[in-house]
């Protein structure tokens, strides 16, 4: 056989080995891709099966995050657990006075949750710097602003990583944080450290890495403070930050780690109380249509949890009614309600947002959505009600010492 002969059909050989090859991985491919469709199918199917066997006042209960007072799980929080049915709890500095007590405290809620067929979120703020909750056992971690300044993106996961396991280890499942706000005005007074950076594609890169760190350990992360606090000069705790850019400004700087985030699968916002009069003249970002609906979720694309900044802040309550605030920011697209300070607001809240909704104010379909995404969340994180036993916190510091070794920065967090 002539030798061209014995070339051509060793390539026409070779050709339908890499054809079978490919024929082989493409089937592999649509196979996985099939199966992950089906899971998806199944959850979607459980969630809508979970709605409907609610009632209405655990469908209305998931809608709110609440605060409770003091160390112990009191009345007040059993009520607001079991016949209100919350959605979850945060936990501040007043509800934290050692590890045992907080473990206690987080043991105890669950419990009062028991009646009830779905887990709570327990979330708490964990930024490091200046807003840390964790009990004084835990060594600390750096405020963003110094870990922008090291700009090291191993570092920012291997922190959020290790902040992850302290906060599962205690029991916790949710971290209101990174921070996303551009740190763009020197003057804000209640950004500044907490911000990675004043260039937003450095707040993305570190933001992102942080918000990967909490999720590689089951820890759902709320990146925050949409569509952006940093360039505010007022405290939204004390008053109500009026900020005067357009759309185009907000997609220039305040936006862009918000949309990275969005593109890297983050799965829960908080939104600010701040007012953009060129957005919405009458509302703030919590509870503006234009902001959350018409910017968050149709421009930007995000279809996961956004949940309101706290509504007992004073940008809110000296400015608005609670209850019609509380309803407004459902209404304009927001999932869950944060109600951080005072039995009797939090009460009120429940109660406006229930009588939204069996007046129609809010539409069932509105408030299906919003279950939607509060029960898919909690299914996608396995969360349950199962208490916790005692913490290694002395495991958790070593590796807090060791990465704190590798990085000359961050050696004066190390105790002496």
């Amino acid at each position: 056989m002539p030798k061209r002969n014995i070339i051509l059909l060793f390539i026409i050989g070779l050709i339908f080995l890499l054809g079978g090859c490919a024929l082989l991985s493409g089937q592999n491919g649509s196979n996985q891709q099939l199966e992950e469709e089906d899971q998806e199918s199944q959850l979607n199917d459980y969630v809508r099966t979970q709605i409907n066997a609610m009632s209405i006042e655990e469908k209305i209960g998931q809608l709110v995050i609440a605060g409770v007072d003091g160390y112990e799980n009191d009345l007040q929080a059993q009520t607001l657990i079991e016949e209100y049915k919350i959605g979850g709890i945060i936990l501040f500095e007043r509800n934290i006075k050692d590890l045992n007590q907080m473990l206690e405290l987080i043991n105890s809620l669950k419990e009062s949750n028991s009646v009830n067929p779905i887990p709570l979120f327990l979330a708490i703020d964990e930024e490091g710097g200046r807003v840390s909750r964790l009990p004084d056992e835990f060594l600390k971690t750096p405020a963003s602003q110094k870990v922008g300044e090291i700009n090291d993106s191993e570092l920012s996961v291997r922190l959020a990583s290790i902040v992850g396991e302290q906060l599962k280890a205690c029991g916790l499942n949710m971290n209101f944080a990174p921070v996303l706000d551009v740190n763009s005005n020197p003057n804000n007074p209640v950004i500044g450290d907490r911000s990675f950076s004043h260039d937003p594609d450095q707040v993305c890169t570190q933001g992102i890495q942080t918000m990967n760190g909490l999720r590689s350990q089951d820890i759902i992360s709320v990146v925050k403070h949409f569509p952006g606090h940093g360039d505010t000069l007022v405290d939204s705790h004390l008053g109500l930050p009026v900020v005067d850019h357009d759309i185009n400004r907000l997609y220039s700087l305040e936006l862009i780690p918000f949309a990275c985030a969005i593109e890297n699968k983050a799965e829960a916002i908080m939104t600010a109380h701040i007012l953009l009069p060129n957005i919405d003249p009458h509302n703030p970002a919590s509870f503006s249509s234009n902001t959350i609906s018409k910017i968050l979720r149709q421009d930007l694309g995000f279809d996961g949890l956004v949940i309101t900044d706290d509504l007992t802040m004073a940008a809110v309550i000296d400015n608005y009614d609670i209850q019609e605030a509380a309803v407004q920011a459902i209404k304009a697209g927001s999932d869950q309600v944060l109600v951080c300070h005072d039995f009797q607001k939090e009460k009120a809240v429940l109660q406006a947002l229930k009588q939204a909704v069996e007046s129609g104010d809010i539409s069932v379909e509105r408030l299906e959505q919003s279950l939607y995404r509060i029960l898919k969340l909690k299914m996608e994180y396995n969360l349950t009600d199962e208490p916790v036993s005692t913490v290694n916190y002395q495991a958790l510091n070593q590796k807090l010492e060791a990465l704190y070794k590798d990085y000359q920065d961050l050696s004066y967090l190390l105790k002496p």
